[in-house]
């Protein structure tokens, strides 16, 4: 958008060069009311599940690797959506994408609470993704278009609490759900659907933004090829190892693949008039960096909150609900840090030292987490947890803060979507590589655990449900129990373990991060841009 509008037309909450007065906070809260609402309902759309899907994988009759794809399906497709909707906010009307994107959310959730197999609930998750992509990324950007740099991170900081309140309310809702006979876990995808129609109304009552008149010219080949490069290096990923060799020519075909579809992606951008993701933007040093991290961040954030559920079911043998509870000791860490740290940036200016300190207790928790076996005492596991979402509240927001403070505002949705796709992908690469991982050593240990009582085990274990799906650990007899128990518990610490090298990498990237003070108002912002280009 313009940054030398007149003011009639440049009245929200921004001091533009005419010297208009910006919003107040009331007014700002109610604009934001509704958007905060959409983005509740994104988040919800993800954790509501987590505490479900081994009673839904159980009653599909899937195995790790669908109870994996249930939640990469939505990672993927936010993945690669999340561009696509970051390049057409900057083109078109961003309250009504995101009033098309919570549609497209509610019609993904409808279909999915009658899903008969796991094939169509996978499906059915891509659409949701698609629509949690726009909800998740104009979420930022609207924020950024309303509100001055400085001010910015007292509002991100409500950003993140409503994605702390989703995060442990999903999980509580969706274990309740489930364990209530009269509802069910398909309730867990109707739930939403509320929340999103309010959303609807409320968006259009209150979020007045300008409207941008220009040519239109959507990138739809760098949205195909960016698409399809993640998603062929995803199937790879989750079937090494189980349906071919590591070492193999399927994955010599489709890692080639991947980074043939990546170069051509490349390419398309380089002569596109207006790319997806504009490659220009990555001169910028402080962009570039922020990217990067956001790959490593999205490794260890959704790894914290996917496998957990399975830790409390499967090793732990608490109910769903009791598996959300449990988890609000990360819930809380992330909570606190998010809003703290966005009213003292706000106060500052300052917020390197909140990435980099974020960096360093999310590397920590993780490895902490990595020592976790079935019997660990429970108050241990809640302090390493609140460790981790200390770490993870510090980073996630700041990282597109630190952004879009770098950038003009005709790039400001490219550029916060930008940040935001790159942490989508770390984490479907993450979830997808460490659900692969995690099956391996529980079938190790499982193995290893039935070596040890004996040949009658193994027969007794398929009598119980184990067939290599997630096992219906009540129908097990006491011995095969705690084997099961114990290689579900060292498993999922091992995936702690192993994402904890990603959230150095973070942390060690943060460091090179150049700090550049938050302006107070978007026309200083806009000039520090204009200088640094």
């Amino acid at each position: 958008m313009a940054t030398t509008a007149p003011a009639t037309g440049a009245r929200e909450g921004r001091t533009d060069s005419s010297g208009a007065a910006p919003m107040t906070h009331r007014q700002i809260m109610e604009a934001l009311s509704g958007l905060l609402l959409g983005m509740f309902v994104a988040i919800l759309s993800s954790t509501i599940v987590s505490n479900a899907l081994p009673q839904i994988i159980t009653d599909l009759g899937g195995g790790q690797s669908a109870y994996t794809w249930v939640v990469t399906a939505a990672l993927l497709s936010m993945t690669a959506t999340t561009p696509l909707w970051g390049k057409l906010a900057d083109l078109f009307s961003k309250k009504l994408l995101v009033q098309i994107a919570l549609i497209i959310y509610v019609a993904g959730s409808v279909v999915a609470g009658l899903s008969q197999n796991t094939g169509m609930l996978i499906a059915c998750r891509v659409v949701q993704g698609i629509g949690v992509g726009g909800l998740t990324a104009l979420s930022q950007i609207i924020l950024a278009a309303m509100i001055a740099p400085r001010e910015r991170g007292r509002y991100s900081g409500y950003l993140g609490a409503v994605f702390a309140v989703a995060t442990v309310g999903g999980p509580l809702l969706g274990g309740v759900i489930t364990d209530t006979e009269w509802l069910g876990w398909r309730w867990c995808f109707y739930v939403g659907v509320p929340f999103a129609l309010i959303a609807l109304l409320v968006l259009q009552k209150t979020l007045k933004l300008p409207v941008v008149k220009r040519e239109v010219k959507v990138d739809w080949a760098g949205a195909f090829f960016i698409s399809a490069a993640v998603s062929l290096l995803l199937i790879w990923v989750t079937f090494a190892g189980d349906k071919y060799d590591w070492l193999s020519w399927q994955t010599a075909v489709m890692v080639g693949g991947s980074v043939l579809l990546g170069a051509v992606f490349l390419l398309v951008e380089s002569k596109a008039a207006e790319p997806i993701i504009p490659l220009r933007l990555f001169r910028n040093r402080t962009i570039t960096l922020a990217s990067l991290a956001s790959l490593f961040v999205g490794v260890a954030m959704f790894a914290g909150t996917v496998f957990f559920s399975q830790y409390f079911q499967l090793a732990r043998n608490e109910s769903p609900t009791m598996s959300g509870v449990l988890t609000i000791p990360m819930i809380g860490g992330l909570f606190v840090s998010s809003t703290v740290s966005g009213m003292i940036i706000t106060k500052t200016g300052r917020w390197k030292a909140w990435l980099v300190s974020g960096g360093a207790l999310a590397t920590g928790g993780l490895g902490l987490l990595g020592t976790i076996r079935y019997d660990t005492e429970y108050w241990h596991i809640a302090l390493f947890m609140a460790v981790l979402g200390l770490g993870l509240g510090m980073m996630m927001q700041n990282l597109v803060l630190c952004t879009q403070n770098q950038v003009a505002p005709a790039d400001l949705g490219a550029a916060s979507s930008v940040v935001t796709f790159f942490r989508s992908l770390g984490g479907a690469i993450g979830v997808s590589a460490l659900g692969a991982v995690m099956a391996h050593r529980v079938t190790d240990y499982v193995k290893d655990g039935l070596a040890e009582l004996g040949p009658k085990a193994a027969a007794a274990l398929g009598q119980g449900g184990g067939g290599g799906g997630i096992p219906d650990m009540d129908k097990l007899p006491a011995p095969i129990r705690t084997v099961m128990e114990n290689a579900y518990g060292h498993g999922v610490g091992d995936v702690f373990l192993y994402s904890a090298p990603f959230a150095l990498i973070a942390f060690l990237v943060t460091l090179f991060i150049k700090e550049v003070a938050l302006k107070s108002n978007k026309v200083d912002a806009d000039q520090k841009v204009a200088a640094d280009q």
